[in-house]
């Protein structure tokens, strides 16, 4: 930035000479670089913090431009570092790069350190930014003894990666053995120091292969810690658990990060449920666009942090059992960033610059200066140079002046270097255009006449016109910054010589450059559209006109490609003709004409069609008209007319003329007029202030033609607007206030410049004057201080820069609306009926409606009912009567009630006060139905009827009716009996019943207005001993009239379920079980159970699958039970060895052999002799195949495995882990047997124990530890 004291001129050849020298890279002439001095310019470095592969050569980079050309020192640490000595250190010729040879010997570790490079010339020395030189470093796993993880299900874990320290940093991700990446939820995740956090374990987190891998990016390498074992132990039930966090730990903590950075917060949880995490920034809302959530929402992430972004942030976990919650304070430093970098200066000897160099940062950042690479204070002085803090100041430079200063801000968290050279020059002026240089432009284009020029200081420019023409000036002409001089719109007049003078205190220069004027290139007879028959030729015409110094170029195109490589195809010097035409050459064709200034195309379609029998009519669109003209020029008309195109074979019916608004609507085409097709002129009427533009379209029976090319413009005079604005209302949006609105004029409208409009208003029926207010191009004024709902007179008339529109018309307005004052009076309620009531009201006086009157609304609730005495939550009803009415209907009330209700007044602005609250009766009704019928205790001549009270009396109840009749078996009726019950009864019993009959019973209550609707019911007394016997269980419930299987449950285990239901419905029904797949789209399997029997096993099913499985009764018009799905066990694999093979366990089962063998031996004895035990008791009393005892190669025997393998059953088995059925436990417990007892059963479903009349259950011998079974235990399971 100048100082104020330097002048203007000064200031703009500041400027623009850094422009010009400051970056040589903007293109200048060759021989001017060759002779300009400059000091050095750093163009190109390697990274401050520069990490390398200690595998590959080190290449540390220092460009730098400069003139004369710059050499180049190092520093290492501080210390010049001789690269001559070091035959591992090269420097790339006519560069300061260093190429460290690491390949061929040297090590990477010792050329660690700090470099600095240095470029230096005659004007200066540039250095770059101190370079830190780091080998990267992957290092190995550090060897450790993992134990396994036992942990219970449902808490937490955390499985610690802790990856080797690296340079830089390994990427951290959890992979199996397979190399498959673990997968991660809200429950299981990554946190961000790379440990893997387990809110809660679940059984299927049990695995031995958690492998953290640590991937080195600088090195291309992976390192692999060792597989972590994590076993799940299940405990039922599995206790739910508030949320505690994980990480961070305690309750605050704090958190710096750099400014432009990205800031990552994490918070992970425990718990059971899994928690949900939530962020807020306490006193402020997180920054929109900038935060992002990861990891499950666990991370939070916001990018670009500032200074804005520190405060406290918190999150919270939170499941159904509680939450918890941690703040992390976030402190946002910064490192040094720029507000203003020094930039380079050129000066001319004796002026005066300054070099500025602001920059900012958390801490607020020391700023240093450096000449030539020395600290400033130790530099040799210049007097020309005044060091003022963040600002050196020059002034009455000299060349000697010119040097590199750097600037230095630091903070504790980085530093920013900048170069910035003082270049002192005094040069004459140079015009570096070609002297006589041609310049063509095409007639109304825009023409550029360069005059690159340079000079210290920078020179003035000036243009001439012809050898001794004056100076240019004016608004035709555009003077710009570096020289060129524009002619926005180039005339025939504008060809000729232009002469460029530079000139500044060291000298002057002049230039001439020719400018020519070309005429411009049009196609006159453009290609037209052709329907040519397949086989014939056909030729588009492109005839040009083009300015005779110019040699144009005619280019065919099809369908915008070039034309097919085909001898059919002739071009000739205005026309393209195809030969023997074919279907393949249907398509566009388009000529461009280029030349050297310009170019132009048109383009028409060939459609190709068979040939017919006999030549055809080709009916087309016809072509647009042309060559339009204006004549007859009025204000408020003009005559235009046109030339047809060709009719294409069916005659032209109109012509439709269209019209653009170049002023005001520009490129919009709006319709003017339509006249017959044997017309080619027209007047036109027109509005003022309108720039016309005109074009016509021709219509025939085949459809529109292209619009012609539009006319010249025609702009019309202003004048006063002719209309006024439309839809003037006046409605008031407050109490106090008149809104007056209104359709604005369009454009065209407005008739002139200036549009506005005045608005009038008084207040009707009040001899009061208008007021009146002129406002801008808009469509609402606002009339404040009015009184409330008063009509208003009011007007809106358009007027511009000319005048005012003829008066308009008035219109009636209101002001603003309040609340009505008053409640309607004499409210009166007539009851019509129990249901229905009559309102009657007087209306309220208009003045106190305030408003424009809407309405009325009635308000009436229910107080309570007359029959229960008890009150209940008031829902209040309201009913709307619109406009000046006094009365109305209330239905819906219920009857033999007590209601209230009160009327208001409604206008625009809302409702009035409410009138007293009125009380008025509802009479008795009819009651509703009974709220149920139960009928119990069937006898041979018996029922017993229960009932309850109707849920809506309605008034007294005075008696019950009960009406039946029997219903044969063909569904006719008997007669039908009445009998009248007292109100007070709830039960009654019917005697004298025909036995084995089914009878339809009707009952309804009474009150005294009569009888309410009724509810029905039928029922079956039993048939008599001659028949089937009674029922012993359940004999005192009525049979339903429709059987239904409920309760459906299962008990699954690895390769066998067994399926328990109930049943309600006639006897001896013939049960079946349909299985299969579940999601599976196969047919059903049907297993068929033996006898009446409420339990199946279903047996052969694969372990760890999920089967679907419903139950049904044959004969029962295909009745089945609802779904049910249940999910087999997992198939248990053993992980020891077979112990089949050793000698211990044959021996073993020798003896387990003999003892059977003896067993058997017993047994058949005593069946011999007709004996029995208690299981053959039940097997007799019982024959269904589907229970008899196993035979002995169903039964297995306990498997010696692994502790590990006894896992518990997967999501969908309901056996309990000690393989006993509990029905005080479970609701999958099988159903009573007999007299009821609860069975134990193995795992292929066979029953162990006896079926006896025990109440209670012998203790089953399950494995209850975690420790693999004993062959006696298995010895003992089986037996």
């Amino acid at each position: 930035m100048m100082k104020n004291s330097i002048s203007a001129s000064k200031a703009s050849l500041v400027f623009f000479l850094y422009q010009m020298i400051s970056a040589l890279d903007v293109p200048l002439d060759s021989k001017l670089l060759e002779e300009l001095s400059q000091p050095p310019t750093i163009t190109q470095q390697s990274p401050k913090d520069y990490i390398v592969d200690p595998r590959e050569n080190i290449v540390i980079q220092c460009e730098a431009k400069g003139k004369p050309p710059p050499s180049f020192s190092w520093t290492r640490n501080g210390t010049h570092f001789d690269i001559d000595k070091d035959e591992q250190v090269t420097m790339k010729p006519n560069s300061g790069t260093l190429v460290i040879n690491i390949m061929n010997g040297g090590k990477a570790e010792a050329y660690e350190g700090v470099y600095q490079c240095t470029a230096r010339n005659e004007r200066g020395a540039a250095i770059s930014n101190n370079i830190v030189i780091r080998p990267s470093r992957s290092p190995l796993w550090t060897k450790e003894k993992l134990e396994p993880n036992q942990v219970r299900e449902g808490d937490s874990l955390v499985l610690h990666c802790r990856p080797p320290v690296g340079l830089p940093p390994p990427i951290i991700f959890w992979m199996d053995n397979a190399f498959q990446r673990l997968p991660q939820s809200e429950r299981v995740s990554q946190g961000l120091n790379g440990d893997l956090y387990f809110s809660n374990v679940q059984p299927e987190d049990t695995r031995e292969d958690y492998i953290c891998y640590a991937r080195f990016n600088h090195t291309q390498t992976i390192q692999q810690k060792q597989p972590i074992s994590v076993k799940v132990f299940s405990t039922k039930p599995v206790t739910e658990r508030p949320p505690i966090l994980l990480t961070p730990t305690g309750t605050t903590s704090n958190k710096v990060e750099l400014r432009g950075n990205v800031l990552l917060l994490e918070c992970i949880a425990a718990g059971l449920p899994t928690p949900v995490i939530r962020w807020i920034k306490e006193g402020g809302e997180l920054p929109a666009n900038r935060t992002f959530f990861e990891n499950f929402k666990k991370t939070l992430k916001i990018i670009d942090v500032s200074e804005a972004d520190s405060g406290n942030y918190k999150c919270i976990a939170r499941n159904i059992l509680g939450s918890t919650h941690h703040v992390i304070s976030v402190t946002v430093k910064a490192a040094p960033y720029w507000i203003t970098a020094p930039r380079n200066l050129v000066l001319s000897p004796g002026e005066d610059g300054t070099l500025i160099c602001r920059a900012n940062g958390n801490p607020k950042p020391s700023i240093s200066w450096l000449a030539n690479g020395v600290p400033i204070a130790i530099a040799p002085e210049d007097p020309s140079r005044k060091v003022d803090g963040d600002t050196i100041i020059f002034s009455a430079v000299q060349e000697r002046s010119s040097a590199v200063y750097q600037c230095n801000a630091s903070n504790e968290y980085g530093y920013l270097l900048a170069n910035a050279f003082v270049n002192v020059l005094a040069e004459p002026p140079r015009i570096l255009t070609p002297a006589n240089k041609l310049y063509q432009v095409i007639l109304d284009s825009p023409a550029l006449i360069d005059c690159a020029y340079f000079g210290s200081p920078k020179p003035e420019i000036e243009w001439f016109k012809g050898v001794k023409g004056s100076i240019l000036r004016g608004n035709e002409y555009v003077f710009h910054d570096n020289g060129t001089l524009e002619i926005p719109v180039a005339q025939k007049d504008s060809t000729g010589t232009y002469t460029c003078v530079a000139r500044n205190e060291l000298g002057k220069i002049q230039n001439e450059v020719q400018l020519e004027v070309k005429d411009p290139t049009m196609i006159i007879k453009q290609p037209e559209y052709k329907v040519i028959q397949r086989y014939g030729h056909v030729s588009f015409e492109c005839i040009i006109k083009h300015d005779s110094t110019l040699i144009p170029t005619v280019i065919w195109l099809k369908d915008n490609d070039e034309l097919p490589d085909d001898e059919r195809f002739l071009v000739g010097k205005d026309n393209l003709t195809i030969m023997n035409v074919t279907d393949k050459d249907d398509g566009t064709y388009t000529c461009i004409v280029n030349t050297t200034l310009d170019s132009v195309s048109a383009s028409a379609v060939l459609t190709v069609v068979a040939a017919p029998p006999t030549p055809a009519i080709i009916y087309a669109r016809p072509n647009p008209p042309f060559d339009l003209e204006l004549t007859g020029q009025l204000e408020r008309s003009i005559e235009l007319s046109w030339i047809p195109g060709d009719e294409n074979n069916s005659p032209i019916t109109s012509f439709v003329i269209e019209y653009e608004d170049g002023l005001h609507e520009p490129g919009v085409w709006h319709y003017q007029t339509e006249v017959p097709g044997s017309q080619t002129t027209v007047q036109l009427k027109l509005s003022p202030y309108v720039n016309y533009s005109f074009r016509v379209i021709a219509v025939n029976e085949i459809g529109r033609s292209q619009p012609s090319e539009p006319s010249e413009q025609y702009l019309t005079k202003s004048a006063n607007p002719d209309e006024n604005p439309s839809n003037v209302q006046g409605i008031g949006s407050e109490p106090d206030n008149l809104v007056i609105t209104w359709e604005s004029l369009k454009g065209f409208q407005s008739n002139g410049p200036g549009l506005q409009y005045k608005v009038s208003w008084r207040q009707k029926d009040v001899d009061d004057e208008w007021t009146s207010v002129v406002v801008a191009n808009v469509s609402k004024y606002i009339v404040s201080g009015t009184p409330t709902f008063v009509p208003y007179e009011i007007k809106v008339q358009a007027l511009n820069d000319l005048g005012y529109a003829p008066e308009p018309s008035e219109v009636i307005g209101h002001s603003g609306e309040d609340l009505p004052m008053v409640a309607p009076g004499n409210v009166q309620v007539h009851v019509i009926n129990s249901t229905l009531a009559k309102v009657h009201w007087d209306p309220v006086p208009l003045k106190s409606v305030r408003g424009h009157l809407q309405g009325y609304k009635v308000y009436y609730w229910k107080v309570q009912s007359l029959s229960r005495r008890s009150k209940r939550h008031i829902e209040k009803k309201i009913l709307t009567f619109r406009g000046n009415k006094t009365f109305g209907m209330l239905p819906g009330l219920e009857p033999y009630s007590s209601y209230k209700l009160n009327v208001r007044v409604v206008n625009g602005k809302g409702e009035g006060p409410a009138s007293p609250d009125r009380v008025f009766k509802t009479p008795e009704g009819v009651p509703s139905s009974p709220s149920f019928l139960k009928i119990t205790n069937p006898t041979l001549d018996s029922l017993t009827l229960e009932w309850g009270s109707p849920t809506h009396p309605n008034g007294v109840l005075i008696s019950y009716i009960l009406k039946f009749q029997p219903i044969n078996n063909t569904h006719e009726l008997g007669p039908l009996v009445e009998i009248r019950i007292p109100a007070n009864e709830s039960s009654l019993i019917l005697k004298n019943l025909n036995y084995s009959t089914r009878y339809k019973f009707y009952f309804n209550a009474q009150t005294s207005v009569g009888s309410g609707s009724q509810i029905t019911e039928e029922a079956v007394t039993i048939m008599d001993e001659a028949g089937i016997p009674r029922p012993a269980v359940g004999a005192g419930k009525v049979q339903p009239l429709y059987p239904r299987i409920r309760n459906v449950t299962t008990a699954a285990a690895e390769t066998y379920a067994n399926i328990s239901w109930e049943y309600e419905g006639p006897d001896h029904a013939n049960f079946y079980v349909e299985y299969g797949v579940a999601g599976s789209k196969e047919d059903w399997k049907k297993e068929i159970v033996n006898g009446s029997r409420s339990f199946f096993v279903l047996k052969g099913l694969t372990p760890g699958t999920a089967y679907k499985v419903r139950v049904g009764a044959e004969g029962l018009s295909g009745f089945r039970s609802s779904e049910d799905v249940f999910e087999t066990g997992p198939a248990m694999a053993s992980r020891q060895v077979d112990i089949a093979t050793q000698g211990w366990f044959i021996g073993l089962m020798c003896a387990v052999a003999l003892l059977i063998l003896i067993l058997l031996i017993v047994c058949f004895i005593r069946r011999n002799k007709g004996g029995k035990y208690p299981v053959k008791e039940k097997e007799d009393a019982h024959a269904d195949p589907e229970i008899q005892p196993m035979k002995e190669d169903d039964g297995t025997f306990g498997e010696y495995s692994d502790a590990e393998d006894h896992k518990p059953l997967k999501k969908g088995s309901r056996t309990p882990s000690d393989r006993t059925v509990k029905k005080e436990d479970s609701d999958d417990s099988l159903v009573d047997y007999g007299e009821g007892v609860n069975g134990q059963f193995n795992e292929d479903g066979s029953f162990i124990g006896q079926y006896s009349g025990k109440k209670e259950k012998e203790p089953a011998e399950g494995n209850e530890s975690s420790e693999a079974p004993s062959p006696v235990n298995a010895m003992n399971s089986f037996v």
